[in-house]
């Protein structure tokens, strides 16, 4: 509530504890169990900063949130409350407040877009899931959409932007570095996978303007963004980096303001678990310094979490306003948690912090927060405030009629699809097509007139191959008849020569014969003649022969005939030994 100038939050028995408008800039932790009255506490706080005028986000996780544009109704829970901290006294009623429901899906609220630009790659890539490698190679191509004046507004132009670079990876990797075709691949795929689940609706025109979120209603309260987060939460990893990405908007895009009597604006995250889960260190720095310089701009940053442990040290010790509802702890481990927890706050000696977190009601909590001098209070046991306007969801029919007559539902209804880089690239791609058209049409007539110039050369082969064939052919047929003239005529003359040749040979034979026959009468006469010769000289030879061996005979039969049988036997073997002499000498010349 809204009271005395300051958000009085909750009350215990002694004092009523309250944060300074101009330190909730500071930022603040809503902490606790499930069902400890975390939700309560939030809607309290946003309803106090709206009557106070300044403007409010909230992420409605669960539908409960819805019913503020509705006034609270009285029960005996709430009679009771209201008597326990005097709310009648202090001006309290049930009321209404000025809300815009959004969606990033466009059901349930507003459509609620931005464009892949202002995302960044940072965050889109948290968003698809991609690694180191893939990431840097995501900022690669954001730079290079960067200086080729490329607007990524939706999730086409960056398919389109991924596969020129992909494309022309070659010229780029001198200046950028390599990319990978198979990593652009993977990126591609992760964007397709991210349409599916609703980029396609989320990442249009016109993008989101933070500055109509820092409006008041006629009255001076600030209106209050509500987004439906049941469905986007189905993706923790969307749902927090969108929500990131609406503070980084609201960092980038307000002046620096300094201390203010108020903040410009207060942001409630809730879930906030889900930002820094598996977050990498290059996020969590971005996280961390967001936090740090944000609350220069004059914005307040509230994260709503189950366990304080929740969130980083480097964010958790930039909040200064802490909520912390019941903890319970049933483990070594817990316990050592809720120790730490309790040695967050500044000590109060009237109880134990530890102990009476653990003791904590629903609806009570241990707060503490800056006081006017920048410096946190000890440590209150209270009770919060109840909430002014209705607790839980609305129906269909109210939530259209709400989202129907806001100011902002004219604004965001439609569509526009502004050149970006899908229709600039998609015409370098017509041009490129068109050229290489142009250029396959040239090739082709080129290729025609090749083809027709070699199909007449191939004609006039054929015709001098024919002529050549023809004349070959008469050639060949020249030539044999020549060969057979030559071959009957070389026929002819063998066939003389040979004829001449047994003539020759005839008359050769018959020559030798004729000699044969004369040297052979003449041998035979010569013979005849040397026979002649031979008797003669064997006649003479023998009667010389036949004379002498007689002689002799006839002396060895007288020497014989003589010894044995004296002159008789002289007269016997003389005559014997010559006939016998003259027998062998007879025998001789018959050999």
């Amino acid at each position: 509530m809204y009271y005395d100038g300051k958000i009085w939050i909750g009350k215990n028995e002694e004092k009523d504890v309250y944060i300074y408008p101009r330190m909730a800039n500071r930022h603040g932790l809503i902490a606790g169990a499930t069902g400890t009255g975390k939700t309560v506490t939030l809607k309290v706080m946003a309803e106090s900063f709206s009557d106070a005028g300044v403007p409010v986000f909230l992420a409605d996780a669960k539908g409960d949130l819805a019913g503020m544009c509705r006034p609270g109704q009285s029960n005996e829970d709430m009679i009771e409350r209201m008597e326990y901290f005097g709310l009648a006294q202090a001006g309290f009623d049930f009321k209404s407040y000025p809300v815009n429901y959004w969606d990033v899906y466009g059901e349930r609220g507003i459509q609620l877009r931005t464009t892949v630009s202002e995302m960044g790659p940072l965050l889109l890539a948290r968003i698809m899931g991609l690694n180191d490698v893939q990431t840097d190679i995501l900022n690669v191509v954001f730079k290079i959409a960067d200086d080729n004046q490329l607007l990524l507004i939706d999730t086409k132009d960056l398919k389109k932007m991924l596969q020129f670079v992909s494309d022309n990876s070659k010229e780029f990797s001198a200046e950028y570095g390599n990319m990978p075709p198979t990593s652009i691949a993977a990126i591609i795929r992760a964007v397709v996978a991210l349409e599916t689940n609703g980029g396609d609706k989320f990442f249009l025109e016109p993008a989101l303007n933070i500055k109509d979120w820092l409006a008041t209603d006629n009255s001076g309260r600030g209106f209050i963004q509500i987004l439906d987060c049941e469905k986007l939460m189905q993706n923790p990893k969307t749902y927090s980096m969108f929500l990131l990405w609406m503070i980084s908007e609201l960092y980038e895009t307000l002046p620096e303001a300094g201390d203010l009597e108020k903040p410009r604006m207060v942001f409630f995250f809730d879930e906030a678990h889900m930002l820094f889960d598996n977050a990498p260190r290059v996020l969590l720095e971005k996280i961390e310094q967001v936090v740090k310089l944000i609350r220069s701009k004059g914005v307040g940053i509230y994260f709503i979490t189950q366990n304080p442990r929740d969130i980083p040290d480097g964010v958790l010790a930039q909040l200064g306003n802490k909520v912390q509802h019941a903890l319970h702890a049933y483990t070594p481990n817990e316990q050592k948690a809720m120790r730490a927890v309790a040695g967050g706050f500044r000590e109060n000696p009237a109880f134990d912090t530890y102990t009476a977190l653990g003791e904590l009601g629903t609806g009570e909590a241990l707060v503490s927060v800056l006081g006017e001098d920048g410096v946190p209070t000890m440590v209150e046991r209270v009770r919060i405030l109840p909430p002014a306007s209705k607790m839980g969801a609305i129906d269909d029919g109210t939530r259209m009629e709400m989202i129907n007559s806001s100011m902002l539902f004219a604004k965001y209804d439609y569509t526009v699809d502004n050149e970006s880089a899908f229709e600039r690239l998609t015409a370098y791609y017509s041009e490129l097509e068109e050229t290489a058209a142009k250029e396959r049409e040239a090739m082709e007539r080129q290729h025609a007139e090749e083809r027709e110039k070699a199909e007449a050369e191939r004609a006039a082969e054929k015709e001098r191959l024919a002529a050549e064939k023809a004349e070959e052919k008469e050639r060949i047929a020249a030539e044999k008849a020549e060969e057979r003239e030559r071959i009957a005529a070389e026929k002819a003359a063998e066939k003389e020569r040979i004829a001449a040749e047994r003539q020759a040979e005839k008359e050769r034979i018959a020559a030798e014969k004729a000699a044969e026959k004369e040297r052979l009468a003449e041998e035979r006469a010569e013979a005849k003649k040397a026979e002649q010769r031979s008797r003669a000289i064997k006649s003479a030879t023998k009667s010389v022969a036949s004379s002498a061996v007689g002689t002799i005979g006839r002396e060895v039969g007288n020497s014989l005939g003589k010894s044995v049988g004296g002159t008789f036997g002289k007269r016997l073997g003389g005559n014997l030994g010559a006939s016998l002499g003259r027998g062998l000498i007879g025998t001789l010349f018959k050999l």
